[in-house]
């Protein structure tokens, strides 16, 4: 017998979730017959909602928000070691959050009534996952996953002044706004960044580094365009030693991936990716700022079955 388990959070989409929820509840219910309904009460709840649905034999856990919510969940489906908890249990996704980056790497349109369809097909699609070993706030050794990207510069700062905002312009406008007020603060950091424990790329300085395992991130930036959710490797995107002006004329390129072949852009792939630096260098996870290097970003490939 298959356990269906929504795992909601209400205030995604600057409160519109829970708006609609009553209409998205109604509408998977009519497709995918009964489940159960989990709501989020703070930030990180998902994770532990994820988890108890698995303890609780759940079949299919779906995230109901943002990339945000989406990261909260894959963090419960997963062991720190790496192994998820249940390797049968499925996840989905209904997408309402402001940026909606995951979304656009699987092609999947902002339509619950579409994403409930997806769920209802009952496709799948294994995919690799992201770990972090990274220094917390609070000064400790912290362990975190991601589904999509994770990048450490300016899109750190920019996840802490969005995150701190109102989103209520939508994703693109917002995490511009945030991009652009970031900029005219920050100053390029002094990063070491070593490749599968072995190709040290020294140390240099950098707008921002992607390490990608889905394509897109800020709000529709194309960052990664070659990045595959099942390759079993990162795409490591440098953005180098950017002056104010070419960043401000870089970065709507980004969104159509025209960045790449700039003399300041590089681009590596790796199963493995360490980053250490004396300057305070915040992280972004998946559109959330949870820590700061020194950090270790490791593949976990074919980790997750995925409906889409």
């Amino acid at each position: 017998m298959s356990k269906i388990v929504f795992v909601v959070n209400p205030n995604s989409a600057n409160k519109m979730t829970a708006k609609l929820w009553p209409q998205i509840k109604q509408a998977a219910e009519a497709k995918l017959g009964p489940f159960e309904t989990l709501m989020t009460e703070r930030v990180g709840h998902g994770a532990d909602l994820a988890r108890q649905a698995v303890n609780e034999g759940a079949t299919l856990v779906v995230a109901v928000g943002g990339d945000g919510t989406n990261n909260e969940l894959v963090n419960g489906l997963m062991n720190p070691d790496g192994t998820p908890v249940n390797p049968d249990v499925e996840m989905g996704m209904i997408c309402m959050g402001t940026g909606g980056d995951f979304r656009k790497t699987l092609k999947l349109e902002k339509d619950f009534q579409e994403a409930i369809g997806v769920l209802a097909a009952g496709n799948t699609k294994t995919i690799d996952l992201g770990r972090i070993e990274m220094r917390g706030h609070e000064g400790h050794d912290v362990v975190r996953f991601f589904i999509n990207i994770a990048s450490f510069g300016i899109g750190g700062e920019v996840d802490d002044r969005v995150n701190r905002t109102t989103k209520a312009l939508g994703g693109r406008v917002s995490f511009a706004w945030g991009s652009l007020t970031a900029m005219m603060a920050y100053r390029n950091k002094l990063v070491r960044i070593v490749l599968n424990d072995e190709e040290d790329l020294g140390e240099r300085k950098v707008f921002n580094v992607a390490v990608a395992n889905g394509q897109f991130h800020g709000g529709g930036m194309h960052v990664a365009p070659e990045a595959d959710l099942s390759d079993g490797l990162f795409d490591v995107v440098v953005l180098g030693d950017f002056k104010l002006r070419e960043t401000l004329t870089q970065m709507p390129k980004i969104y159509k991936a025209q960045h790449i072949g700039h003399p300041k852009v590089e681009q590596y792939r790796a199963k493995k990716v360490t980053a250490t630096s004396d300057d305070q260098v915040l992280l972004d996870i998946d559109g959330e700022q949870p820590g700061m290097l020194p950090a270790t970003f490791t593949i976990c490939p074919g980790v997750l079955k995925l409906r889409c």
